[in-house]
């Protein structure tokens, strides 16, 4: 057992106020094992109360310091950290010219894995400890990315990306060596061989993932939606509805779907543990069909605002009521930073589709990339799955320490706090990675470090 002393963030569980945080200036966090041996929240509450409860145990304090969920990224793409910041007109434009290019490197296992590593320390020295991930479309890439996830024990979903068309061959999936298996049947024997090697190992998990339908033909929609049927344990990930000449496209394509979004559910691809990405572009009937399949949406505010695609309708989703959660979609995404995303995020609740805009609460936009983005991926505890983005009894041990004081302006910003929404939309509007004094996993801190 192990415990710990600061001022501490958590959310409420479900029956009590959408979105409404409990602080503890002075609280007590005790981390234990499980029956499995997860190191898991064993009680979190006021220090005066806990601190009877157990007094053999001695925690270790931390004054001026908070304890918060670790943060759950719930899109973003592996192989795009090296195309940050490479401006492009559009989407389209932009994967041609540079994601592309770079993704066809993933095919090299010690690119992979050297990636890999950086990549996951990125997440981590960011306060993210739970991760919904693109892969390329080799396996190489795939397997480097779990392996290193596994290696630091992070909770990290991810899966090989199917794309059997509509880009540079490098970038596709291939074929057999032997010429057995055409690209399209290969990717499937791929995808199924890569569920059972990695899916429910340790604290991974496995994403059936189509880059989006223009990239996909309808025999390998129609072979993920097969996995997806025989596997309905794993994740489905995909984008949708991004940008206008997108749908475009996609509607040319798939002209006897409904919409964008539907083709996914004609494939059989939408259903609990699918997770779509921007959800831009999208009407009430689409907004239902999310709601009524299960799955959710992952908002990606900082791309969206880069490469001007539009902003989501959060008055919308509410209206209608589907799970949603924040992402950060690096590399069409400008940082790693949560604090970055959220900030963004309020930005697009201001601007966004409703004429007298929407001012998101500091609370809600937290919860969004914790306990929020969680619910999304089913990762809240229900139906005896873990519980990830929260510090609740129960809930796996991942949280960060945050220095409110890290730097001269956010130590001056936040001595100025007289509620816990202003200490929130403090941290968020200034912070950055500096804010993050530590990152724990399963109770061993981890004090990443960005290499080359």
């Amino acid at each position: 057992m192990k415990a710990y002393r600061a001022a501490i963030l958590r959310f409420t569980p479900e029956g009590e106020p959408r979105h409404a945080a409990i602080f503890e200036e002075d609280g007590l966090l005790l981390v234990g094992p499980d029956a499995n041996g997860m190191r898991v929240v064993q009680a979190v509450g006021p220090y005066r109360e806990l601190r009877q409860q157990w007094p053999d145990v001695v925690p270790e304090h931390l004054p001026g310091r908070i304890i918060a969920p670790g943060f759950v990224d719930l899109h973003i793409h592996f192989p795009q950290t090296n195309v940050i910041g490479a401006a492009a007109d559009g989407l389209l434009p932009w994967l041609e010219q540079h994601t592309f290019p770079e993704e066809k490197r993933f095919s090299s296992p010690e690119y992979s894995a050297r990636e890999a590593t950086f990549f996951t320390a990125e997440l981590l020295r960011n306060g993210v400890t739970t991760a919904l991930a693109f892969a390329s479309s080799h396996t190489e890439s795939v397997n480097a990315l779990f392996a290193e996830a596994r290696r630091k024990n992070m909770r990290l979903i991810t899966g090989l990306c199917l794309m059997d068309r509509n880009a540079p061959p490098e970038a596709l999936n291939r074929g057999a060596s032997d010429g057995a298996f055409d690209a399209t049947e290969q990717s499937l024997i791929d995808s199924e061989a890569l569920i059972d090697k990695w899916h429910g190992k340790g604290r991974l998990g496995y994403a059936i993932t189509p880059r989006f339908a223009p990239g996909c033909s309808d025999a390998q929609l129609r072979g993920a939606g097969a996995l997806a049927a025989q596997y309905p344990e794993v994740w489905i990930q995909s984008h949708v509805a991004e940008n206008r000449e997108e749908i475009k496209w996609a509607r040319q394509l798939f002209p006897a779907s409904r919409s964008y979004l539907a083709t996914y559910f004609d494939f059989g691809l939408l259903r609990e543990r699918a997770v779509y990405a921007h959800c831009v572009h999208i009407d009430d009937a689409d907004r239902a069909l999310l709601r009524d399949s299960g799955a959710a949406a992952a908002i990606c505010p900082t791309s969206n605002l880069f490469l001007g695609s539009g902003f989501f309708d959060y008055a919308g989703a509410d209206r209608v009521g589907f799970r949603y959660g924040l992402a950060s979609d690096v590399g069409a995404g400008t940082s790693f930073s949560p604090f970055h995303t959220m900030l963004a995020a309020y930005c697009v609740g201001r601007e966004g589709q409703t004429k007298a805009g929407l001012s998101l609460s500091p609370q809600h936009l937290w919860w969004q990339h914790t306990a929020g983005a969680a619910q999304a991926l089913g990762l809240d505890g229900k139906e005896g799955r873990p519980a990830v983005g929260n510090l609740l009894p129960g809930c796996e041990a991942d949280f960060v320490v945050l220095n409110p004081q890290a730097t001269p302006l956010l130590a001056r910003r936040t001595a100025q706090a007289d509620s816990l929404d202003q200490l929130l939309f403090a941290m968020i509007v200034l912070g950055d990675d500096r804010l993050i004094e530590r990152t724990v996993i399963s109770q061993e801190a981890l004090r990443t470090i960005c290499q080359p």
